[in-house]
């Protein structure tokens, strides 16, 4: 992982400022998330956190569920904003994402930014690694946090097991 400085932190924020769009569009009632994948200084695929198929019908954010602390599956219903990202690329171009750089973010209510925490989720940085994106970044209080896939995916991995 490296944090970013200089010009390639400047592009990096103007990106996630997109991704902040994106965000304003989810459709889920616990957090909005958004993001792009950037090739080559253009966006390639977007996406925000939403029930499958956008669908209301689909939406289970407000349920609550008595979860084992070892419960081994995703705990969200919606489809996460890195999953409709990467997606929306392979509709596009299914070999536009090897060496990709997918920027992820998260907004309040009131659409500001929340910095990120540590890398926790394994389904999209499974995804994201098998997709042959390179990079996953994240906006954190310490500034933007370029993280090699295979990398983020280790620290998910970690990350989860600290935590149960």
């Amino acid at each position: 992982m490296r944090y970013l400085i200089g010009e390639e932190e400047k592009e990096a924020e103007k990106y996630m400022k997109e991704a902040v769009k994106v965000a304003s569009g989810s459709l889920c009632l616990k957090s909005k998330c958004g993001t792009v994948v950037v090739k080559n200084g253009k966006i390639i695929g977007q996406g925000y956190n939403a029930p499958p198929l956008d669908d209301p019908k689909f939406r289970r954010c407000l349920n609550t569920y008595a979860l084992p602390k070892d419960y081994k599956y995703d705990r969200t219903c919606c489809m996460h904003a890195e999953q409709r990202a990467i997606i929306d690329a392979l509709k596009k171009d299914p070999k536009s994402l090897a060496g990709a750089r997918l920027y992820f973010i998260r907004i309040d209510a009131d659409g500001n930014i929340k910095k990120a925490g540590k890398p926790y989720c394994t389904i999209c940085s499974r995804m994201a690694l098998d997709a042959g994106i390179s990079e996953f970044l994240l906006w954190h209080d310490e500034g933007i946090c370029a993280y090699e896939t295979g990398e983020y995916n280790a620290l998910s991995y970690k990350n989860i097991k600290e935590n149960t």
